[in-house]
């Protein structure tokens, strides 16, 4: 509350977004039949959210254990101070490719910086009300870059999947493709087959049963594929000594203690570089957790607070890095999971946060003999789930504009980055955007009554002239017409059907209003109202033109015919 106070004194009379989370809202009605339903809740997505939070982690270039500790802290923050009563946070699979990209380029510690760059400018946008113009962020790009994010999701555990040898796996996609080409004879066929196996039983694993199904399968069903599989490859790995990579060989298994507080090295000089990160992050984790309390609005019938759910989020990408965490955000496998798991408020959120910190302070220890072949089925699992690929099959249906986008963005998040892809997938649909109104504005003469004298012109504006569109006024405002001798002496615009108009129209009919004037010559413009009008007044043209702004085309034509009588 006094920071949100502090920001308003600072920044003025830009309105801000009041600091007011959903949990507050719970305060005076919560009572113990929800309480139940919330710890079921937190109970059953704590284990779903365990074994995502440690692949995810490694997948990104990090420990496992700084999986847990985002799904820990970020969780319990994104719950009490995020606008969603039931949404999820923690470790996210789109941030995979951005965290190993930032790591192999500016290394662990500058990770730290970026996230806590990102969470900052999160909790801006919230204070901003910038929440409430996320969603015009277009479909296409939004799907372009989900597809791309899986590609490369998949393709980075293809190492682990197979097993292969390969040392340092390079962040950019041609190293990875040259890399797993060079190592492909070096498979580990009990990693594969780990591998394989757990893919299988995770995407077969039972999880809606009908009530007609006996009791015993229904309360197997509640248990996590994703557990399951956990549980038997590790008992597989140990019972029988198998050759293959663990968390214990490559990590030296998970430590049973809390998070140290540690302390960022900041370098000025990294920072200029760390910006293209930090705003990929935000924007990413605005979009993921956005979208993510949408679905959650559309299962539980709630209304989130946008503004309040980013602030939420940028406090814990604050925090998480000062105890070893990673970039966090809405998840929407684990908030639906959450959900359908008959959570009602926050506190299941808190719950989740709870059981896996009992986790990693009880059972840290039996990590160790976790396969990675089997954590990596788990996130080719995830990539196969996150991708909307039926999209690709939909697009000989759609617009050329979509198709565009939504390809050129898939193609740079797999080959470049994904910042290059937003940031292109952005200017191209606004150039489509620009393209689209251009084509909808029309300026097209309007044939008077047949008893018009000489000398009187009218023109209809449709649509919205802007920069883009300014060109449609070109023929009418030609000097060369003002000149010939047979020049109408009298024009009328007519802005009744004109939506929109911006400065650079305006000072064309500003430039065209001086040139008439020169040769006594008269505009009138009539049907403007709203925006059009309050353009018009502000930039003074209004009342350059006085009596010459008429309510509609008949008003404007009775005053065009008196107007002619006065001019030479």
């Amino acid at each position: 509350m006094r920071i949100t106070e502090r920001l308003r004194q600072t920044l003025g009379n830009i309105p801000l977004e009041p600091f007011h989370p959903a949990s507050l809202d719970l305060l005076h009605h919560y009572n113990s039949r929800m309480l139940a339903r919330d710890i079921s809740a937190g109970l059953t997505v704590g284990m779903v959210a365990m074994p995502l939070a440690m692949a995810f982690a490694i997948a990104s270039g990090v420990t496992p254990e700084a999986g847990l500790y985002t799904s820990i802290i970020a969780g319990f923050l994104i719950a009490i101070l995020g606008g969603c009563r039931v949404q999820i946070g923690g470790p996210a699979g789109a941030f995979i490719v951005i965290i190993y990209g930032i790591i192999a380029d500016y290394g662990l510690a500058n990770l730290m910086i970026a996230t806590i760059g990102s969470g900052i400018l999160l909790f801006l946008m919230g204070l901003l009300k910038i929440g409430n113009f996320i969603r015009f962020i277009p479909v296409s790009i939004v799907i372009g870059f989900t597809n791309g994010i899986a590609v490369l999701i998949a393709l980075s555990q293809v190492k682990d999947f197979f097993g292969l040898r390969i040392e340092n796996m390079p962040a950019d996609f041609f190293g990875q493709m040259n890399a797993i080409a060079t190592h492909i004879g070096t498979v580990n066929y009990y990693a594969l087959a780990i591998a394989a196996i757990s893919f299988v039983v995770i995407k077969l694993w039972p999880k809606d049963l009908s009530s007609r199904t006996a009791q015993w399968k229904r309360w197997i069903a509640k248990i996590p594929g994703t557990v399951i599989v956990l549980i038997f490859s590790t008992l597989a790995v140990s019972a029988f000594d198998l050759p293959v990579e663990t968390i214990g060989s490559k990590f030296g298994g998970i430590p049973q203690a809390l998070p140290d507080l540690q302390m960022p090295d900041f370098d000025w000089a990294h920072l200029r570089n760390l910006m293209g990160p930090m705003i990929t992050i935000a924007l990413l984790g605005a979009i993921e957790s956005l979208l993510c309390a949408r679905v959650a609005d559309t299962l539980t019938d709630d209304r989130h607070n946008p503004n309040q759910e980013l602030m939420g989020q940028g406090i814990a990408n604050i925090v998480v890095p000062f105890f070893g965490g990673i970039p966090a955000t809405g998840t929407i496998a684990r908030t639906v999971t959450n959900i359908k798991s008959g959570a009602v408020s926050p506190v299941a959120g808190v719950v989740h946060a709870v059981t896996l910190l009992v986790v990693v302070l009880a059972a840290a220890p039996l990590a160790s003999n976790i396969p990675l072949a089997a954590l990596s089925a788990i996130l080719l699992f995830v990539a196969s789930n996150m991708g909307n690929w039926a999209e690709f099959k939909r697009l000989r249906r759609m617009t050329m504009s979509y198709k565009v986008t939504l390809l050129l963005t898939f193609f740079l998040t797999v080959i470049f980055d994904l910042t290059v892809a937003v940031e292109v997938g952005l200017v191209t649909s606004c150039v489509f955007f620009l393209y689209r109104m251009n084509t909808l504005t029309k300026v097209t003469p309007i044939t008077l009554s047949h008893d018009t004298p000489a000398g009187i012109e009218a023109w209809n504006l449709q649509g919205s002239l802007f920069f883009g569109s300014v060109s449609k006024l070109s023929y009418v405002t030609d000097p060369k017409r003002i000149t010939a001798h047979n020049a109408n002496k009298v024009i009328i615009f007519d802005f009744t059907h004109l939506m929109n108009i911006d400065n650079s129209a305006m000072d064309i009919i500003s430039t065209y209003i001086r040139a008439l004037k020169r040769r006594h010559f008269e505009l009138i413009i009539c049907g403007a109202t709203d925006h059009t009008l309050r353009q018009l007044q502000r930039t003074g043209i209004a009342q350059a033109l006085g009596n010459n702004m008429a309510n509609d085309l008949f008003e404007a034509e009775s005053l065009a015919r008196k107007l002619l009588k006065n001019i030479p």
